[in-house]
């Protein structure tokens, strides 16, 4: 990966409390994983920025390199890597997303 690429990673993911990086936009979803991820956090009304890495294959490929994990979506929470698809569907699940959340401070207590 670029240094380039890495810095607009970065930069990315320090400039938003919240970054989802996944397959087309939340209002258009290009893979259903990035679909389920998306849904997830409209649910939970939290506030986000997507990445859609169709758009830019360095960044598509440069975020597997960042995060040392091989699939897309990727969900970011104050600079932290959470996981993708399946985990974050998981933590909803059980509830273990929303108490992080909070306790992040990205969503308001119930």
């Amino acid at each position: 990966m670029s240094d380039a690429v890495h810095s607009a990673i970065q930069s990315t993911i320090n400039d938003n409390d919240v970054v989802l990086f996944m397959k087309g936009t939340p209002v258009f979803p290009q893979c259903g994983f990035s679909s389920v991820v998306s849904q997830v956090l409209d649910h939970l009304q939290v506030d986000f920025e997507s990445v859609n890495v169709l758009e830019d294959n360095d960044i598509r490929q440069g975020i597997k390199d960042f995060s040392n994990w091989p699939t897309i979506p990727q969900l970011y929470v104050k600079g932290e890597f959470v996981g993708g698809c399946d985990i974050i569907k998981e933590m909803f699940q059980s509830g273990e997303l929303q108490t992080y959340l909070r306790e992040k401070g990205v969503i308001e207590a119930a």
